[in-house]
């Protein structure tokens, strides 16, 4: 068993976890401004992906540059994985690779400070990602507990890389937005992407 066998029933009854689908959970964001780098590479690349309608198109052509947008943004301090192995509970299924990983300690060779796990859905199929982004969520708050950082949130993500899916987990309360966002709204998503790495979050 491995990340990607798991719905969200199954995360739900073997992590025990409470899911609630609030309306939004990212009411007050402000947007922040793209560099002109993403946005000449989404002028450029987003039609093609969209029309070449692979999984591996959309990764290199929008999502891997939107997600090193956030690191950009953040002067480069923050850890970004791709297709990398995290293996945290083989006993419990948390295992295999994660499409992308990024983390709150700027290394190259070890995911350390997981904060946010996303998950390029399958077939364009957002709802069939969101139990495979939970247990990776689990997975990596399973590694922060034990590296001292217990009550650090883990936020989660689901992607067509047209359409963004979020998810956030505090303990064993899962929080599903309701709302989805859209790559038109790249500066409402950068915020997203931005607010796992404030200092302090605001309240949701």
């Amino acid at each position: 068993m491995a990340y990607s066998d798991f719905n969200l029933s199954r995360v739900r009854e073997t992590f025990g976890l409470v899911i609630e689908e609030p309306k939004s959970l990212f009411l007050n964001i402000e947007p922040t401004v793209a560099s002109d780098y993403l946005m000449t590479s989404l002028d450029e690349n987003l039609a093609l992906a969209t029309a070449i309608n692979t999984e591996k198109a959309r990764s290199e052509m929008v999502i891997a540059p939107v997600l090193l947008e956030v690191r950009r943004q953040l002067n480069y301090e923050v850890g970004f994985f791709s297709g990398t192995e995290f293996n945290i509970d083989p006993t419990r299924g948390l295992t295999g690779y994660c499409d992308y990983i990024l983390s709150a300690i700027k290394d190259s060779y070890e995911v350390r400070s997981p904060v946010l796990m996303l998950v390029e859905a399958k077939n364009e199929n957002i709802k069939s990602g969101l139990g495979q982004c939970a247990a990776e969520m689990v997975a990596a708050q399973m590694l922060n507990i034990d590296k001292g950082s217990a009550n650090q949130a883990v936020y989660g993500c689901v992607t067509t890389g047209t359409d963004w899916k979020f998810m956030k987990l505090c303990d064993r309360l899962l929080k599903i937005d309701q709302r989805d966002y859209f790559i038109n709204e790249i500066s409402t998503l950068l915020s997203i992407l931005l607010l796992p790495f404030q200092k302090k979050e605001p309240e949701l």
